[in-house]
């Protein structure tokens, strides 16, 4: 880190700062210009908070020459995570983009439910996502159906042999969720629950984490970083959106330019969910054919077997042919993006 001293900091303010990084094994290097007095300090933030630098007397600012996401930083790990499975399924890296399929809620119709993995399972997708817990702005909406849903979703599982995504929302509820789910979600609204990522980052299950509505990169990446430095290097992130200001059209900004940058800072996968993003099933297709194009290692798409009585998110719904439409031009565009990647890798034998 770099720290920048006040105009009128004493001899005395300098020393005590180099005294401080010194007793923490930094290498400390002093350049005193004509205005400020600039100290860079080499070594492991871990083991002093920048918060006590900033605190002293005579320190202006601090400047960090590495981003703060240690671990979900390439400075770390150059090579890209793959998260694999145990039925062979691999997520990241070099391996072909995901589907994460199905219903933005579990509802009392199972068939409904088993209708859907059934197709998104004979189209070659690998995971059927619902949501068992659902966090709802109203407190009258429909707010999911708890374990029973988990059971619907664990007997689809067992029909398809697809792998189950579904959302956690309270620590209390963690083992319940790790009994029936193969992956669990940290949803947009949790993105920064940093007792959930904690409770989330010592247990054995992949995580999939939504980016805040508000948050920064930094933000999202910091997110990654809790439960990464709990244990659990199983992440993948998931671009679904930011709030706008501008809501007549789309229910969200689907931040694209998001993928390529957070592959260039971060080894961890990444997804998109233009469900989420975007509010408006035509949008779907479009949104999820650019994150795909920008890199993206999946998308999550909602898919009810009637939209129209969907009883949530029934708007930002694929019904099941309406999929096998759109999963059908994406799945084309992947093999010919397969392809330009690598005829463009050239052959070293």
């Amino acid at each position: 880190m770099i720290i920048i001293m006040e105009r009128d900091a004493t001899a005395e303010n300098i020393k005590a700062v180099t005294d401080l990084l010194n007793e923490h094994e930094f290498r400390v290097i002093v350049h005193e210009g004509d205005v400020h007095t600039v100290i860079d300090a080499l070594g492991d933030k871990t083991t002093l908070s920048p918060n006590r630098i900033d605190a002293m007397d005579g320190v202006m600012k601090i400047k960090f020459i590495r981003e703060p996401f240690r671990l979900a930083s390439r400075d770390r790990k150059s090579d890209d995570t793959v998260i694999e499975f145990s039925n062979g399924v691999k997520v990241g890296g070099a391996n072909r983009p995901v589907f994460m399929v199905g219903p933005c809620s579990v509802e009392e119709d199972y068939d409904g439910l088993l209708e859907v993995a059934t197709a998104a399972k004979e189209l070659g997708c690998q995971f059927l996502r619902g949501g068992a817990f659902k966090p709802r702005t109203s407190p009258y909406d429909f707010d999911g159906l708890g374990e029973k849903a988990l059971k619907y979703l664990a007997q689809a599982r067992e029909a398809t042999g697809l792998l189950v995504v579904t959302e956690l929302m309270d620590v209390e509820d963690l083992d319940l969720v790790c009994d029936y789910a193969d992956v669990i979600q940290v949803g947009a609204r949790n993105m920064q629950n940093f007792r959930l990522l904690k409770a989330v980052g010592k247990c054995n299950k992949p995580v999939v984490l939504k980016r805040g509505p508000a948050s920064t990169i930094r933000e999202f990446l910091l997110a990654a970083e809790h439960i990464l430095y709990n244990g659990n290097e199983q992440v993948i992130l998931c671009e679904r959106g930011l709030k706008s200001f501008d809501n007549a059209f789309t229910r969200n900004l689907m931040d694209i330019a998001a993928v390529p940058v957070i592959k260039k800072l971060s080894h961890l996968p990444i997804i998109v969910d233009p469900s989420h993003g975007t509010g408006q099933r035509y949008l779907i297709e479009p949104m999820a054919k650019a994150g795909l194009v920008v890199g993206a290692d999946g998308v999550m798409v909602e898919v009810h077997h009637n939209p129209a009585t969907a009883l949530s998110d029934g708007k930002q719904s694929l019904s099941i042919p309406q999929f096998r439409e759109v999963f059908t031009k994406l799945n084309k565009m992947i093999d010919t993006l397969h392809l330009e990647r690598s005829m463009a890798i050239p052959n070293v034998e």
